[in-house]
């Protein structure tokens, strides 16, 4: 019974001594992970934020007597718990909030007029979409802003 019990204890130690457990394994573990950690990170920062603006609108127009120029976004978000129903789309132009209108038969589109004065042949506009989002103890206001796009006019 002795000897089983040796025999027992030998095969332990010989399964412990693995080449996996040893401590200089893990440090080449170490190094490699501090190597490709920014190469894991990239797809979050890649990711950016939730909420997608798509520019429907040339990036030129020919002048019209009532200087109101049209403009059309797609939106699309990641973010689940957005209530989509609570969406209100508006244009920012020279510090001036517009408001926009849904696009017929299409769900995630809106449609506004940019003003351009007569004396002027381009002008800076952006979107921002003001929603709510469901979160504990009832739905949070959220708003998306999109990058700052440029509408030239041709005489």
């Amino acid at each position: 019974m002795m000897r089983f019990l040796e025999k027992q204890q030998n095969s332990r130690l010989m399964r412990s001594k693995s080449t996996f457990t040893r401590i200089r394994r893990f440090d080449t573990l170490r190094h490699m992970l501090k190597k490709l950690l920014p190469l894991l990170v990239l797809p979050l920062l890649l990711a950016g934020c939730a909420a997608q603006f798509t520019n429907l609108t040339p990036r030129q127009q020919v002048r019209n007597a009532n200087n109101l120029y049209p403009v059309e976004v797609a939106f699309n978000s990641r973010e689940q718990a957005l209530r989509w129903d609570s969406i209100k789309p508006q244009i920012l132009v020279n510090g001036e909030f517009i408001p926009m209108r849904p696009t017929p038969l299409m769900t995630n589109r809106w449609e506004g007029l940019v003003p351009v004065p007569a004396g002027e042949s381009k002008v800076a506009y952006q979107y921002k979409f003001d929603y709510l989002v469901n979160a504990f103890g009832g739905p949070i206001p959220n708003s998306a802003f999109s990058r700052e796009y440029e509408l030239k006019i041709l005489e």
